[in-house]
């Protein structure tokens, strides 16, 4: 038995940048950047940042795209996924993305750190749940697990902006 599950609470690097494909298939990626803080033993406080690369599909990109803004924290819930390609001058490139599934925004209360603001699949609003208690999490209709998402851009590629159907996730 294997899993391949990704967790990730952190902040927004840029704001995202949505593409569709044909039939108006929806990609959304940004940056998500998380840190630990910790003291060494000099006594000196050393932050740590790691830069994860976020891909979100469909319906969830869309909300991501209206939503998540630069410096937006936001709750990650995906997997793993490495490719690499040729790059124009034959070099070749290895990334490393997350392909999330769950998503949600999280907005710091003011004046606490509880965080009160998510985003649902049909934008509902809570109902009876507490302040600092979020009121539901966004999450994928399709499973992603199965496609090959080349991900790259068609710039990248040097080719037009149209992708054929059989690189697409569904």
């Amino acid at each position: 038995m294997s899993v391949n599950k990704v967790i990730l609470v952190g902040n927004v690097g840029k704001d995202p940048v949505i593409r569709y494909f044909d039939k108006g298939v929806a990609k959304v990626n940004f940056p998500l950047a998380t840190s630990e803080t910790y003291t060494n033993q000099q006594g000196e406080t050393i932050t740590s940042t790691e830069w994860h690369n976020i891909v979100l599909w469909r319906a969830l990109a869309e909300v991501a795209e209206k939503t998540v803004r630069k410096g937006s924290q936001v709750y990650i819930v995906g997997k793993i996924k490495t490719r690499s390609y040729v790059d124009k001058d034959g070099v070749n490139k290895y990334i490393t993305e997350i392909l999330a599934d769950t998503f949600l925004l999280l907005e710091k209360k003011q004046g606490t750190t509880q965080y009160t603001k998510n985003v649902s699949e049909q934008d509902k609003t809570s109902s009876g749940s507490t302040a600092g208690e979020p009121s539901g999490v966004y999450e994928s209709g399709k499973d992603t697990a199965d496609f090959d998402d080349s991900g790259i851009d068609n710039a990248q590629k040097g080719t037009g902006d149209s992708q054929n159907e059989d690189d697409l996730p569904f």
